[in-house]
């Protein structure tokens, strides 16, 4: 079983990737994050990223989708690295879930070494659930780098392109990869399982 994380800059079009992904054949599962927030928006809250519980529950959902998710290939829009990257970008704290969480991906190899890291189109539209600048976007896209290369991720770039460039790509590597298990990820200031 391979499982692939496709991340990057809020705005860069990944959900469309995944989405044409999906029609490809390949198990996808979509990002946690943006459902944590719409439906605390539907129940009226407008900004649950401003609450402590915020991070966790993102973390349950992602572990649960994971868990959950059927097919030899799996593509996933965003893991617990991107948790990581946001509570940073959001000034939170790790918590004791997401910190547990990193460190199971990380014992389980669960996600393959190379992430898939879908790049700016050069503007960020803001959405509900997507409230920030492209200036506040380049500076998110810098901490999910820093976040993916300090717990042991190799970054393969998926440059600015048309979408069926992005989607040709994106399969591609997933299709030529080496299967391989996943070897189980560092984490940065903790000893290599």
């Amino acid at each position: 079983m391979q499982r692939y994380v496709l991340t990057g800059t809020p705005g860069s079009g990944k959900t469309s990737i995944l989405r044409c992904l999906g029609d490809l054949g390949y198990g996808v599962v979509e990002e946690a994050a943006t459902a944590v927030i719409a439906q605390a928006q539907a129940l009226g809250e407008d900004e649950p990223w401003s609450r402590a519980s915020f991070i966790d529950e993102i973390v349950a959902l992602q572990r649960q989708r994971q868990l959950e998710a059927t097919g030899s290939v799996r593509v996933f829009d965003r893991s617990p690295v991107c948790t990581h990257a946001l509570a940073t970008h959001l000034g939170w704290p790790v918590s004791r879930a997401l910190e547990a969480e990193l460190d199971r991906i990380a014992w389980e190899g669960v996600y393959e070494r190379q992430v898939l890291f879908v790049r700016n189109l050069g503007f960020c539209e803001p959405t509900t659930a997507r409230r920030i600048s492209f200036q506040e976007s380049l500076a998110f896209e810098r901490i999910h780098e820093e976040s993916y290369r300090a717990f042991g991720y190799e970054i393969v770039d998926i440059p600015a392109d048309d979408l069926a460039h992005r989607v040709a790509m994106v399969s591609s590597r997933i299709a030529h990869a080496p299967h391989q298990a996943p070897a189980a990820a560092m984490r940065p200031g903790k000893p290599h399982p």
